[in-house]
C-alpha cells in the first residue's frame, strides 16, 4: 500500500490499523463539542500533522496515519478521507461539508476485486483552497494554492493554482 502498488485491502494488519482509527473517529464524534475542542486527542495522534486544524463532528478516515493536515485547515461536518495513501492539505484550506477523498481504487477486474485488490493513490491539496460542499476528489489528483472547487464538484485530475472548478467531472470554469 505504502509502496504504490498493488496491495490486499483484506491484510489482518490493515484490518488492525483500520480499527485503531475507527475508534479514535467514535471518539472524536461522540464527544460533546466542549469536551472536544477543534479536534479529539485520539483523532489528532493519528495523523502525521495536524497543527491547529478543525475537524466538525462526524468525521470518517480510513487509517488517519496518512493525513497531513496544515495550520488554520477547516473540515466541515461530514467529511470522508479514505486515506490508503498519502493526503496532504495545505495551510487555510477550507473543506465545505460532506467533501470526500478517496484514495483507493479497487481493481476492475471483477474477481480481483473480490478478492479485495486494490492501489492507492495520493491527494495533495494547496494552501488556501477551498472546497465547497458535497465535492468528491479522487486519488492522484494535486489541489494547488488558491484553487476553488465548487460544491457537488467531482474532481478527477489535477487542478492548477488559482483555478475554479466545477462540475462532474469537475473543468475549469470560463472566464467572461
Amino acid at each position: 500500500m505504502d509502496a504504490g502498488e498493488w496491495y490486499c485491502c483484506f491484510d489482518p494488519e490493515l484490518d488492525a490499523l483500520r480499527m485503531r482509527a475507527r475508534r479514535a473517529v467514535h471518539a472524536h464524534n461522540s464527544m460533546t463539542p466542549d469536551e472536544r475542542g477543534p479536534m479529539a486527542s485520539e483523532l489528532r495522534a493519528l495523523f502525521v500533522t495536524a497543527k491547529d486544524a478543525f475537524i466538525e463532528a462526524p468525521f470518517h478516515c480510513a487509517y488517519g496515519m496518512n493525513i497531513s493536515l496544515g495550520s488554520g485547515v477547516y473540515l466541515n461536518s461530514s467529511c470522508v478521507i479514505l486515506d490508503t495513501a498519502t493526503v496532504s492539505i495545505g495551510d487555510g484550506t477550507m473543506l465545505g461539508p460532506a467533501v470526500q477523498i478517496y484514495c483507493p481504487e479497487h481493481h476492475r477486474d471483477v474477481t480481483l476485486r473480490k478478492s479485495g485488490l486494490e492501489i492507492a493513490r495520493p491527494v495533495s491539496i494547496g494552501k488556501d483552497v477551498w472546497i465547497g460542499g458535497g465535492a468528491i476528489i479522487l486519488g492522484g489528483v494535486t489541489i494547488g494554492d488558491g484553487a476553488i472547487v465548487g460544491a457537488g464538484a467531482v474532481v478527477t485530475r489535477s487542478v492548477a493554482a488559482g483555478t475554479t472548478v466545477v462540475g462532474n467531472p469537475a473543468r475549469p470554469l470560463r472566464q467572461f
